[in-house]
């Protein structure tokens, strides 16, 4: 895979956000999720930007973007969406896919600007349900936090084996990254702070999640959400509760995959993309 190296931009507050970019015609922002980056979406960017301009971003605090100078949410991660793509001039209305974390923070973004979004595409999203793997809800407690966010070979190996039911996608190039991502500077701490915006020791707070429901109801915008049968970061099931509180939504589950189909089923996720894209209008 040959991509362009990744750029960097500076929001009006002086933040430095890295993101890449490639190809011509329809805007596509890609959204990652928690404790992860950009190269999430690099299989994406492969398979889309012969049709699309695909522009993949590291959310604040993440990879190698700028923390904010508060706790993440996320709101406030919408709104640093809305002032990226102002900074690198997404003036169309754009098709918006996020996975887990992401996923959230798109469904706020098409909330808040829903005049700026011409699709949305979910996958394994965050926020429709209480249920979340231990080790996310382990990370709000304070004396858990320090030992569980300890950076090391291990402990990535251990994230992304969870991440991944093909084993085989576990190599020691990702492990890298997430090991390297994990040593930044304010690695932990924007980890541990967006954790506790997002849950508590019981699981994914409830409250953001009937306000953010309950706005993306009353302004509905063309929506696919997709899960992998074998998520477990944020289980399957999270899904039919998808189809019930979205029944605008268009639903798709990829069989023996994990939390980030678009790594472990990259050209049947691409192709699903495009085939719903072209019921919305846009590049056939």
């Amino acid at each position: 895979m040959t991509l362009t190296a990744p750029r960097t931009t500076l929001l009006g507050n002086g933040m430095r956000v890295r993101y890449r970019t490639r190809g011509e015609g329809d805007p596509v922002l890609l959204l990652h999720g928690i404790g992860c980056s950009l190269e999430d979406f690099d299989e994406q960017v492969e398979l889309l930007s012969g049709r699309y301009r695909c522009w993949a971003v590291d959310l604040a605090g993440f990879g190698g973007s700028d923390p904010m100078p508060v706790p993440a949410t996320v709101a406030r991660l919408g709104a640093f969406v809305a002032a990226f793509a102002d900074a690198v001039g997404i003036t169309e209305p754009a098709h918006v896919v996020g996975n887990s974390l992401g996923g959230a923070v798109a469904l706020r973004f098409a909330v808040d600007h829903p005049g700026r979004v011409r699709s949305l595409t979910l996958a394994d999203p965050a926020g429709f349900g209480r249920d979340v793997t231990v080790a996310l809800r382990a990370i709000t407690v304070p004396l858990l936090s320090r030992r569980l966010l300890e950076p090391g070979t291990e402990a990535s190996r251990r994230t992304l084996r969870a991440v991944f039911h093909d084993a085989g996608l576990v190599t020691a190039e990702r492990v890298a990254r997430a090991e390297a991502l994990s040593r930044r500077p304010h690695g932990a701490r924007v980890m541990r702070q967006t954790a506790r915006s997002l849950g508590t020791p019981l699981g994914v707070r409830r409250r953001w999640r009937r306000d953010l429901l309950r706005a993306a109801r009353a302004t509905p915008v063309p929506t696919l959400v997709v899960w992998g049968a074998q998520d477990r970061i944020l289980p399957a099931t999270h899904l039919d509760a998808a189809r019930r509180e979205l029944p605008h939504a268009r639903t798709h589950l990829f069989p023996a995959t994990g939390h980030m189909p678009q790594i472990e089923r990259p050209a049947e996720f691409a192709e699903l993309l495009q085939e719903f894209w072209t019921t919305v209008g846009g590049n056939p």
